[in-house]
């Protein structure tokens, strides 16, 4: 290594109490999207930038992408770069501003908005998702900031917008916007899942399918079924039909859990408001998680398939729109940034690493699509979106750690 590694150490297990204080800080600022009845981000990116200046962290650029239906009329991308002496790549590391919303209130013990630090945990909404992982990156690059090292590649940390509800005006607007940002060989890290002891790299996603079912028949008399056509009745089988395309689509990847690709039906509307009325409307949706290696117009022919099959069978009339749709390629195990990382772990955590999949969906999906290799890593003990989410302090430390390794090889 080109640095002192233990003054780089040194620094992080010395300097982690500041990561709490911005912990506090950020939480406190909720920063939900329009869907979720918010004003986005740009508050809490704006306190996130002084807190940057104010600490040293100097060279910043504005990545906004536009949104009429926030106050501020944007959504922010923040990029903090840290120069290194090397120009041959970067290293990236890119954490999401946005939160979910707090749901059932009476199922926190502390205020969601106020974070209570307890037993070496931080609890409140989005310590961990994805303040934690955000966190680390900051951390690591005081590391070298606030002692006047030059790290050997530049770092570079990336705060985004958007994306627990679809990354529109977050991630897939710089891929789509300003792609050139990021270099062909730089190594892309997104600390937004993981696992208690930070050794699992995910370099692989399922792709996502969401379908909503629109089943039109005729409504009758609950008592004269032979007057009307029950949509409810087409509904039930064309649900059935859809789950039944994991016999079809019946590959076994042990890299995911579950190891197949899999169609749930979800979400139920509401169709008729009596017990004794015929439904000639029904409305449900299904959540289809697929293995990399089927496409998506593969499924997309089945479920037409099923659909016909339905309409034939019941004589109704059925719709179908797609609520998400994101097909993934994976990220090579034998990439740069999965072997760093791999090698980073082993020497940081002192455990060894393993390649896995998921089932979610993460900002690397739509990077990797673009052709740019990302790996999501963090150590957490996942309780993203629950009620008392919290961050373990020393996974913060651990992590910045980690990531200072790779700058520094």
């Amino acid at each position: 290594m080109n640095v002192d590694f233990e003054k780089i150490k040194n620094y992080i297990e010395n300097n982690t109490c500041s990561m709490v204080e911005l912990e506090k800080l950020l939480t406190s600022i909720p920063a939900l999207a329009p869907e979720n009845g918010g004003e986005g981000e740009e508050k809490k990116c704006a306190a996130l930038e002084k807190w940057l200046l104010s600490n040293g962290i100097k060279n910043l650029k504005h990545y906004d992408a536009p949104d009429s239906r926030v106050p501020a009329g944007f959504r922010p991308n923040l990029v903090a770069e840290i120069p290194g002496e090397k120009n041959d790549f970067c290293i990236w590391v890119c954490a999401h501003l946005d939160v979910v919303p707090v749901g059932e209130l009476s199922m926190w013990n502390t205020n969601p908005w106020q974070a209570v630090e307890k037993d070496g945990k931080i609890f409140g909404r989005g310590v961990e998702d994805n303040q934690q992982g955000l966190c680390s990156g900051v951390l690591a690059a005081l590391s070298f900031v606030r002692q006047n090292i030059v790290p050997a590649h530049t770092l570079k940390l990336l705060f985004m917008a958007d994306e627990e509800v679809g990354s529109k005006y977050g991630m897939n607007f710089l891929i789509e916007n300003h792609k050139n940002i990021f270099g062909a060989d730089d190594r892309i890290l997104i600390p937004d899942g993981g696992d208690p002891l930070g050794q699992t790299i995910e370099v692989a996603e399922k792709s996502i399918l969401w379908l909503k079912f629109h089943i039109i028949g005729k409504q009758a008399h609950g008592s004269r079924p032979d007057q009307g056509c029950n949509a409810k009745l087409a509904s039930s089988y064309l649900a059935l039909k859809v789950h039944e395309l994991e016999k079809l689509f019946n590959a076994h990847d042990k890299m995911f859990e579950p190891s197949r690709s899999t169609f749930e039906p979800t979400m139920q509307y509401q169709n008729v408001s009596g017990v004794n009325i015929i439904p000639g409307d029904d409305v449900f949706c299904a959540d289809c998680r697929i293995l990399p290696q089927y496409s998506l117009d593969q499924v997309r022919a089945e479920v037409n398939k099923v659909i016909r099959e339905t309409e034939e069978s019941y004589g109704v009339k059925i719709q179908v729109e797609e609520l998400q749709a994101e097909q993934s390629k994976a990220t090579s195990v034998e990439s740069h940034v999965a072997k760093e990382l791999f090698e980073a772990i082993k020497n940081v955590h002192g455990v060894e690493p393993r390649f896995v999949g998921i089932g979610g969906g993460t900002v690397a999906s739509g990077l990797r699509n673009a052709g740019i290799d990302a790996v999501v890593w963090s150590t957490m003990d996942e309780l993203a979106h629950q009620p008392n989410e919290y961050a373990i302090v020393k996974n913060i430390a651990k992590d910045a750690l980690t990531i200072a390794y790779m700058v520094c090889r």
